[in-house]
C-alpha cells in the first residue's frame, strides 16, 4: 500500500490525461486567485507605495551585499523556520502543515504525471499527508487563537477558515481514498469524487482564503527587515515584550511577568490632573 502509487489504479475507468490537465487547471487557478486576491486587496500597490515612500526616509543605505544577507535571512527564519510565530506549539504545526502541504503537492504531481512510479514517492506521499492532518488537526481542534483566548465555540467557522478545512478535507479524503482503494473496498469512485471536490475548492477558493498569503508574507518578512535595517520601520511594531523597559509598561504585576508571546499588554499613562 504504501510503496503503490494510488492514482495509477484511476487508468481503469479515467484516462491518465484526465488528471493531468485537472492539476494544472489547479495550478492556473492558484495563480489566478493569488493575482486576483493581490489586486482586490490592493497588497502590491501598498508595498511598492510603502518601499517608494521609504527611500526618501533612509537613513541608512543599503549595499547589495546587504540586501543579499537579508533576503537570506528571510528565507531561512520567516520562510522555512517559521520565525513569525512566538508560541512554540503553533509553529511546530504550522511547519507540519507546511513541509507536510510541500512534500505532499509535490509527490502528487509526479505520481500523476508518471503513472508507473512507485516506491519512495508513494510512501513520501503518505509522509506529506499525515504531516498535513497532524499538524491541521491539531491547530483546528487545541490552537486556534479564538477558542483558546476568546472562548468562541470550536464549531464555530468563518470565511478565513475556509483554507484550513478544505486542505484537511482533500488530504483526509486522499488518504482515505487511497487506503480504502488499496484494500479492494467499494465506493472508491465516490470518496475520490468528494476528493476532487474538496480539492478543487482548495485551490479555486484562494480570493476568500488565506492561501495567498504563503505567496506574499515572505515579501512583507522581507520589507520588514529591510526597513529596520535602513533606519526607516515606518509603521512597523518594534517593541518586544523581552525588553525589560517594556515589561515595566503593564498596568497589572500579573501580566509583568507574562510568557513572551502574550504581546506588550496595556500601556501605563501617567496619572492627569485636572
Amino acid at each position: 500500500m504504501l510503496t503503490t502509487n494510488p492514482f495509477a489504479a484511476l487508468q481503469g475507468f479515467l484516462p491518465p490525461l484526465f488528471m493531468q490537465v485537472y492539476l494544472v487547471l489547479m495550478v492556473l487557478a492558484v495563480v489566478a486567485g493569488t493575482l486576483f486576491d493581490v489586486v482586490h486587496k490592493g497588497s502590491a500597490k501598498y508595498f511598492f507605495d510603502s518601499w517608494r515612500k521609504s527611500k526618501s526616509k533612509v537613513s541608512k543605505p543599503l549595499g547589495g551585499g546587504e540586501l543579499v544577507s537579508i533576503a537570506v535571512q528571510t528565507a531561512v527564519v520567516d520562510v522555512l523556520a517559521s520565525g513569525e510565530f512566538c508560541n512554540p506549539r503553533r509553529r511546530i504545526a504550522h511547519l507540519l502543515g507546511m513541509y507536510g502541504f510541500v512534500i505532499y503537492v509535490a509527490t502528487t504531481a509526479i505520481m500523476v504525471f508518471s503513472p508507473e512510479t512507485s516506491g519512495v514517492v508513494p510512501q513520501l506521499w503518505w509522509l506529506g499527508g499525515l504531516m498535513v492532518c497532524l499538524g491541521g488537526y491539531w491547530f483546528w481542534f487545541f490552537i486556534r487563537v479564538d477558542v483558546a483566548a476568546e472562548g468562541n465555540s470550536p464549531l464555530r467557522v468563518v470565511r478565513a477558515d475556509l483554507f484550513i478545512l478544505s486542505l484537511l478535507a482533500s488530504v483526509t479524503l486522499g488518504l482515505i481514498w487511497a487506503f480504502m482503494q488499496s484494500k479492494g473496498a467499494t465506493g472508491t469512485r465516490v470518496l475520490f469524487g468528494l476528493y476532487l471536490l474538496a480539492t478543487t475548492a482548495l485551490f479555486c477558493g484562494v480570493p476568500w482564503s488565506k492561501f495567498a498569503h504563503m505567496f506574499f508574507k515572505p515579501a512583507a518578512a522581507f520589507e520588514k527587515r529591510v526597513s529596520r535595517a535602513n533606519g526607516t520601520a515606518e509603521n512597523l511594531p518594534t517593541q518586544t515584550r523581552d525588553d525589560p523597559e517594556q515589561q515595566e509598561r503593564h498596568s497589572m504585576e500579573l501580566l509583568r511577568d507574562a510568557p513572551m508571546d502574550m504581546g506588550l499588554g496595556i500601556k501605563r499613562e501617567a496619572p492627569r490632573h485636572y
